[in-house]
Order: C-alpha cells, then sequence, then structure tokens
C-alpha cells in the first residue's frame, strides 16, 4: 500500500509549550502527509519562557504566537482542551471535558508542575505572569526603597538558570541608577553556579556574578524565612534581606493511567518512549530527565517525532535523545553563550562559555525546528503580534 491510499497515523500531541510545537515542527518536516495529528492544549497562545527575564527591566515584551496558526502551519488541528487521563489498552485519552480521543501515537508534553516556594515572603519567578511583580522590586531598587535583596534556589527539581539571570540584571540595573549600597546575594544548593553546565561555563558565571557584584554562596539551603532573616544550612548562618527572589519547585503531571515516579515524572527511554507502555512518548520537563530546560525539552521533542515518523512508515531512522546543554545567559553586561555535552556521547571536556554563538539562530532556547519557524513567522506581521 502505498503511502497515497494508506490511512494517516493518528497522533495526539498533548501540550502547547515548546516540546510539543517542536515535535509537531519536526514531524512535519521528516513525515509530511503521513500523520493526522491534533494538538491538545487549554492555551490558544504561545510564548518562549525564557525569554520573559528582560519583561520586569522595561525591554520589549517577548513575542507571543497563535497556536491554532502554529498548528494550521504544519497540518494540524488545535483542539483546546487538556489531557485528563490516558488508557494505553485502548490506546484512548480523556480530556479535561470529558471526550475520549483515539491514538495510535501519543506524545505527553504537558510539562511539570510549578510549585510556589517560601509562601508571601517571596517573589517565586515563574515567567511572564510574575514579570510585573518582579518590575516593581526593580523600581523599588532604582528608587532607593529595597537594599538587600536575596535571590534563592529552592531545595528539590527545580531550573535555577532565569534566577541567575535576573540576580545579575538587577545588580546591574542598580549600579546604572546609582544605587551603588544595595547588596545582592544568590544562594543555592548547587555546589557551583550553573553546575549542570560544567567546570569550563561555570567558571564564567562565576566571573559574570563577580562583575555584577552579587554575593555568591554554594551548597546552602535556605530553610525558613522569617522577619526579614534567611536562615541558611548547614552552619545555621542567618541572612538579613529586606526582599527575596525565587523560583518554583517542580514536580511531575502524574497522569492517570500513565507510569510515574515518586515524585509524579514520566520515566522514558533514550527515544523519549514511556517506558514499559506501547505508542506513549513524553518529553520536556514531566519526564524524569533531570534537566528541565527549553533546549532539552526540544531535544526530547526531535527523538520522539523520528520515532513517531517511522511508527508512521515515514522512510527515516530513529535517534536516541544524546542531549546538549545549551543557554544563552543574559547577565545584564554581557550574553554568554553556555554548552555541555551532557549526554553518553560527550567527553571529558565538552563545557564551553563563550561570548559569541556557539549555535544559530542564537535563540533562547535551540529548539531547531521551532526556531526556524518562528524567525519565518515572524516576518508576517499578520500570522504573529507582540503582547505589548
Amino acid at each position: 500500500m502505498n503511502s497515497e491510499n494508506a490511512p494517516q497515523h493518528r497522533l495526539i500531541i498533548a501540550g502547547a509549550g515548546v516540546a510539543g510545537l517542536e515535535a509537531l515542527a519536526a514531524l512535519s518536516a521528516v513525515a509530511p502527509d503521513r500523520v493526522d495529528t491534533t494538538v491538545l492544549a487549554p492555551d490558544a497562545e504561545f510564548k518562549i519562557q525564557a525569554t520573559t527575564v528582560e519583561e520586569p527591566f522595561a525591554r520589549p515584551r517577548a513575542s507571543t504566537y497563535s497556536v491554532p496558526q502554529i498548528c494550521a502551519d504544519h497540518g494540524a488541528t488545535h483542539l483546546r482542551d487538556g489531557l485528563a487521563a490516558v488508557d494505553t489498552s485502548q490506546k484512548r485519552v480523556t480530556t479535561a471535558s470529558g471526550s475520549d480521543l483515539q491514538y495510535d501515537s501519543l506524545l505527553v508534553a504537558v510539562g511539570a508542575t510549578r510549585e510556589p516556594v517560601y509562601g508571601s515572603q517571596a517573589i517565586v519567578f515563574r515567567g511572564d505572569q510574575d514579570a510585573e511583580a518582579m518590575h516593581g522590586l526593580i523600581q523599588d531598587v532604582e528608587g532607593g526603597y529595597a537594599k538587600r535583596i536575596a535571590f534563592i534556589v529552592p531545595s528539590g527539581v527545580t531550573w535555577p538558570l532565569p534566577l541567575y539571570e535576573l540576580a545579575m540584571m538587577t545588580a546591574h540595573r542598580a549600579r546604572e541608577m546609582g544605587q551603588d549600597d544595595v547588596s545582592i546575594v544568590f544562594i543555592t544548593p548547587e555546589e557551583l553556579p550553573l553546575a549542570a553546565f560544567g567546570q569550563t561555563a561555570s567558571a564564567a558565571v562565576r566571573r559574570a556574578l563577580d562583575v555584577a557584584g552579587v554575593e555568591l554562596k554554594t551548597a546552602s539551603y535556605v530553610d525558613r524565612l522569617s522577619g526579614g532573616k534567611a536562615h541558611v544550612s548547614p552552619g545555621g548562618e542567618i541572612i538579613e534581606v529586606a526582599r527575596v527572589v525565587t523560583v518554583p519547585r517542580l514536580g511531575g503531571p502524574a497522569l492517570r493511567g500513565l507510569p510515574s515516579d515518586d515524585h509524579g515524572f514520566i520515566p522514558v527511554d533514550e527515544h523519549a518512549r514511556v517506558r514499559d507502555v506501547d505508542g506513549v512518548y513524553a518529553a520536556g520537563d514531566g519526564t524524569t530527565f533531570p534537566v528541565k530546560q527549553g533546549g532539552m525539552a526540544a531535544q526530547q521533542a526531535d527523538a520522539a517525532a523520528l520515532a513517531i515518523a517511522r511508527a508512521a512508515g515515514a522512510p527515516v531512522e530513529a535517534e536516541p535523545f544524546d542531549p546538549v546543554l545549551r543557554a544563552k545567559l543574559l547577565t545584564g553586561a554581557r550574553t554568554e553563550y553556555l554548552r555541555e555535552a551532557i549526554g553518553p556521547e560527550g567527553g571529558e571536556e565538552t563545557s564551553v562559555a563563550s561570548r559569541n554563538a556557539l549555535w544559530w539562530p542564537p535563540s533562547k532556547v535551540a529548539a531547531p525546528y521551532l526556531t526556524g519557524y518562528l524567525g519565518r513567522l515572524g516576518k508576517r506581521p499578520q500570522d504573529a503580534r507582540e503582547s505589548g
């Protein structure tokens, strides 16, 4: 049976973040006309959240894109609903509204849950939804009303890179406004700053923190905040703080019908297949892969897309997920590009830091298919709009 007469492979992509949309764009490229794709996602807009760290500093807001438009451009249907449960024996999903949908392949890219920490005593920066609160803090810094600020990485599963950016950009803004007595401390459980990127890149981050005038405390945990004091362990140090900024603690989606670990994360193999389940894949922050970052989500999505394309009969080889960690670090002074091969093919000397772009295009999130598409979409004003 040729591809023109063969029934299309039914694919459901649950989630319209970086992982879900990267997989959609990849499948459109490697398996055209072989997959009937439904993108199941409650939101009609997409924004790369990694770019929102600049919004509190009154810089242009990150571009917002239409999910239905992205789906239409890739021959897919957008169903504005959420994923509630999976029946793997019947190859069926139940949506949040109670509908049932059949699939041949399912890609779960719903992301992680985000748990606020330290209650009302801290700004928990989760992206654009907290940009206004962070902007208020920056205004207080500029006006001389906030003098001692702690940026705290909580214990548990997190992605701390945006917090480093916010700390350094805040320090540089204070200096630009003549507020030389502003004191900023960065407290992290990591042994090295941004340790996931390896020693060379970590040393570059430490230098950037020094240039910004940010005090760094590694291998340190803030047990609690009370009365303007951060209680730090080990050692029992108490640090006076006027304001606190942190990032959320992440948890898995714990989807009914799919396996998960004790924290709700979905276990996957090197092809992003959910372990011990037929026809189901997962990519992004909701999986057990320890690094929760958009570029990693995109690489997982690409591995899943190739495996799904092969299942749909496309003449492609499924390639395993071999992660290379890339980040464009904003410091408030110079941009640092960081890279570390963290997969089995990486060697001992793979950590790199450079002020020149290490990939192209040098986007905040390295998502090969999605980044190229969004770049082209940005040249069509009728299809993409700025959120401010």
